[in-house]
């Protein structure tokens, strides 16, 4: 027996917490859901056996959201194809790449063979399976249109990866760029500026201010250099657990959402996601309510979450979601609220969002294309003033010297 910490939230949409002492996690995902929750995380608390010997690195590996995409794609194949969900698992578990996944999937195949429902099993993993994929699956079990579902969670995540790799592409460029830029700062000033400043303290000349501070900044990283990099160690660390904190994921999310340059790229991805997978969850048959709350679970930053969350509350009472969204102007365009309430009219809500993240994609991809165009410019004008402030600081002494000699 393990213990396991969960969170949950009830029909309303209230958030319930605590520890269960369960066999394994699907145990305690039973027991929640027969309470009538809808389970939000749930984690082990005490390292007794889980069913799946993992090594230590393979722990701190994620499984990579392109092959849970073919592995919805290929399960949904097989299905259609007549094979059983216990022998396509089977199947694809001898196809995977991760030896972690490999594993999960041996351990699903074996549950599905004890007479568990795929689902069920998919639920003993929540940090692979999100209570998105998890509570598809379960519908398309009740609804026995499996193999459809799975076809619907392959694009959604498809599109998901490829939002994605969009983003990080347009910011691999400027990231390298201002790494390569540190990296030669750093060199420069510890190992080539000391033998320039040997030149110097031979020089009988009052050093410019630009070229003290310089030469302070290199005896401070050639002096301090472990000072320097325990001090960036503990910003990193400290950053990290700060952003886990209720506080830094709203601090985090107002910064996103007002940043200049990237609100317009944060606020298209998140209308995208919301949309898309809102639309996946209907079509799948799952209910208006249970949809958002999934949604909530699945976007990550902090004020579309507290919205969608809100608003479940306000649509209990009556309110129309285009409504609600119409009311959170600030992190969604008025087209949303508009389409919104057509298809709200209309009777093809699930429809309408599609056409909704199909528009924002294709606005994230234009914004991606044009993004190092607009950074490129900034970097160089960025990189230039530093070269040209190093270059004028080791340049002024040697004027100095020049005109004390003439």
């Amino acid at each position: 027996m393990s213990k396991f910490a969960y969170t949950a939230r009830s029909a309303n949409g209230q958030s319930k917490g605590g520890e269960i002492t369960a066999k394994d996690e699907r145990t305690v995902a039973a027991q929640l859901r027969s309470e009538g929750f809808l389970i939000t995380s749930i984690k082990i608390l005490d390292e007794e056996k889980t069913g799946v010997k993992v090594r230590f690195w393979d722990r701190l590996t994620t499984i990579p959201l392109k092959e849970k995409m073919i592995f919805a794609r290929n399960l949904s194949v097989m299905i259609a194809s007549g094979l059983t969900v216990s022998r396509a698992v089977n199947n694809l578990a001898t196809q995977v790449k991760s030896k972690k996944f490999k594993l999960i999937l041996e351990d699903i195949y074996n549950e599905i063979q004890g007479g568990v429902n795929l689902s069920d099993s998919l639920a003993k993993y929540p940090r692979v399976f999100d209570d998105l994929f998890v509570n598809m699956v379960r519908v398309g079990e009740v609804g026995g249109n499996l193999e459809e579902v799975l076809n619907i969670i392959a694009t959604q995540l498809e599109k998901e990866h490829e939002l994605k790799s969009k983003v990080i592409g347009a910011l691999i460029y400027p990231g390298v760029i201002l790494t390569l830029m540190l990296g030669i700062g750093i060199l420069m000033l510890t190992f080539v500026l000391p033998k320039i400043l040997g030149v110097f303290a031979d020089m009988d000349v009052v050093l410019p201010p630009m070229t003290r501070f310089v030469i302070g900044l290199s005896n401070f990283f050639r002096d301090h250099y472990v000072i320097v990099f325990g001090i960036v160690f503990f910003i990193v660390v400290g950053m990290k657990i700060f952003l886990q904190t209720g506080f830094g994921k709203k601090t985090l999310g107002f910064i996103l959402i007002k940043f200049p340059v990237i609100k317009n790229i944060v606020i298209k991805v998140n209308c995208a996601r919301f949309s898309r997978i809102y639309s996946s969850l209907l079509k799948s048959g799952v209910s208006s309510i249970d949809a958002l709350n999934i949604v909530a679970n699945t976007l990550g930053n902090f004020y579309y979450k507290k919205a969608i969350r809100d608003g479940i509350e306000e649509i209990q009472k009556g309110v129309a979601l285009s409504v609600i969204i119409s009311n959170n102007g600030i992190i969604f365009p008025v087209m949303v609220s508009q389409m919104m309430e057509v298809g709200e009219e209309t009777g093809k809500t699930d429809d309408m969002l599609l056409k909704i993240a199909e528009f924002y994609e294709e606005e994230v991809n234009q914004i991606t294309k044009n993004l190092s165009s607009i950074i490129e410019p900034i970097l160089m004008i960025f990189i230039g003033g530093a070269v040209g402030a190093f270059a004028i600081s080791m340049l002024q002494p040697m004027y100095s010297l020049m005109e004390n000699i003439k």
